[in-house]
């Protein structure tokens, strides 16, 4: 099948390279020019474990293209995907702007029937917004649909070629059947593709993303009343998890949630619910919990060193949001260095991937390290951020010669209590006793 898919971010080159890798002809479209150049000289402006290999592989067979010509694309495509940014404005409402000004020139463009396809994360209604901002212009039948995107970032590639379910949202079986045969060959396992309408599969994303978001601010209530109470919030959570009907994922405490979705979609839902005089008190304590938990782990080392901060070296272990992604966006890093660093810290941090990113937004305020040791060098304190796998078994003999002290911050509990007490490490994770030596 011919698809156009218009933006680069995220979104739109995990899709535009996976639906080339089942053999249809993409063309993907961008109006940075320098961005699209670097995508023709084969450089990824992201990093998804995975993508490397399938963009390098289509790229070169003639599938993925790239350009900045929207019109050409348009003409020679049968679908049309919108994967543009909705960034959340003050008010935590989705700027439609990029959609609804793409979808403007779409009408005056298209010749022929088209399917257009929103992927981006937009509000219950877009879909009939988008419907009639081409309809202002167009002369050729056409047909919107809302195909919500349910990728998760450092698994993304995996995520859409292997999916748990695809949802998509149209009134009209002709474009029924097209996107019915778009994604069979994603499906060959036998999860479900979800027909329903428009607006049914816009609120889908919004409420999957938002429970989800719950459960992790749940947990990280969870986890601050054990504390209080002398219980182990890991043990807690492998008790519930067992429990099929609540099952063992985000059930993990830690430093709240992050990302270009989470705190982007439960804002957006709950403008949606008060735009409709709807009093979503879940979500607004989601929301509290979550901005109160991103500053917890500051607070751990506040209080450990009292009014002595100042001028204490204080090595970071992670910047991303998440393991496997170089996105800082909202990232729970951002938020605990800048109360360190208001505190008169000094900071040194490492990240397998997120670093470019974050000299982008904190520049020269804190130092970078070029590898986990580096960092520690003579460190009064190490504070875990990001759960990355190469942080899971460190050397903690090493640690312990190259830091001016043992003391540890975990804010994604990756030590055992037992072997935290063994090698002598004073160490205060989320949930959990503190040990000291």
């Amino acid at each position: 099948m011919k698809i156009a898919v218009i933006g680069t971010g995220y979104v739109g080159l995990v899709s535009g390279t996976c639906f080339a890798e089942t053999g249809n002809h993409v063309i993907c479209v961008d109006n940075n020019a320098e961005k699209v150049n670097k995508l023709l000289n084969g450089e990824l402006p992201i990093y998804e474990p995975g993508l490397e290999l399938l963009f390098e592989r289509n790229t070169r067979q003639g599938r993925l293209q790239f350009t900045t010509d929207l019109a050409s694309a348009v003409k020679q495509s049968q679908i049309i995907f919108l994967a543009l940014p909705t960034p959340p404005g003050e008010d935590g409402s989705a700027d439609l702007s990029y959609v609804l000004g793409v979808a403007s020139q779409l009408g005056k463009i298209i010749d022929e029937y088209k399917v257009i396809v929103d992927k981006s994360t937009v509000p219950v209604g877009t879909a009939e917004k988008v419907h009639a901002a081409i309809a202002a212009h167009a002369k050729v039948p056409f047909d919107v649909v809302s195909n919500p995107e349910f990728l998760r970032e450092g698994v993304a590639v995996e995520d859409f070629l292997k999916p748990d379910r695809v949802v998509i949202g149209t009134s009209s079986q002709r474009a029924r059947e097209i996107m019915q045969r778009l994604y069979e060959p994603y499906v060959r396992q036998g999860n479900p593709i979800i027909f329903m309408d428009e607006r049914s599969a816009e609120m889908t994303k919004y409420a999957a993303n938002s429970y989800l978001a719950m459960r992790i601010s749940f947990m990280n209530e969870i986890a601050n009343l054990c504390e209080l109470v002398g219980a182990d919030v890991d043990n807690v959570r492998k008790g519930m998890g067992s429990d099929k009907r609540i099952g063992p994922r985000f059930l993990f405490p830690g430093v709240g949630y992050g990302g270009s979705c989470f705190p982007k979609d439960v804002q957006a839902l709950s403008l949606t619910a008060r735009q409709y005089e709807y009093n979503f008190r879940i979500l607004d304590a989601v929301m509290s919990v979550n901005y109160q938990q991103r500053h917890v782990l500051a607070e751990k080392i506040k209080d450990f060193y009292g009014d002595e901060l100042r001028g204490k070296k204080i090595a970071v272990w992670g910047l991303a949001f998440k393991p496997n992604t170089d996105d800082i966006r909202e990232a729970p890093a951002l938020y605990i260095i800048e109360d360190l660093l208001k505190q008169g810290a000094v900071i040194t941090a490492f990240d397998p991937e997120a670093m470019e990113n974050t000299k982008k937004v904190l520049g020269d305020r804190i130092s970078y390290a070029e590898d986990p040791y580096q960092a520690l060098q003579g460190a009064d304190a190490l504070a875990i951020i990001t759960e990355w796998s190469e942080f899971r078994t460190p050397d903690l003999e090493r640690m312990a010669t190259v830091m001016a002290s043992k003391v540890i911050f975990d804010g994604r509990n990756l030590y055992s209590l037992d072997m935290m007490q063994q090698t002598g490490w004073y160490y205060a994770s989320i949930g959990r006793r503190v040990i000291v030596p």
